[in-house]
């Protein structure tokens, strides 16, 4: 039975902490439950057998920020 939270008795860190739990326990029950489609986890595999390839190119935020940039005022 799911009891009411009177969230507004509640503290930020609290609230953090229940979200924290919340998001680990839907983590955890996402791929038995079949709350992710399929198609998310082959296009994980795909990313992850291509940097393990060393087919993929890392960069840092402000690298990515910049090239965003670019291609925003260059059209």
């Amino acid at each position: 039975m799911l009891e009411a939270l009177d969230l507004q008795k509640m503290s930020i860190s609290d609230k953090f902490l229940m979200m924290e739990e919340l998001w680990e326990d839907l983590s955890q029950n996402a791929s038995a439950n079949g709350f992710s489609p399929q198609w998310h986890y082959d296009e994980l595999a795909q990313r992850e057998k291509k940097i393990q390839d060393g087919e993929l190119k890392f960069s840092s935020l402000s690298e990515a920020k910049k090239r965003l940039r670019n291609s925003i005022y260059e059209n």
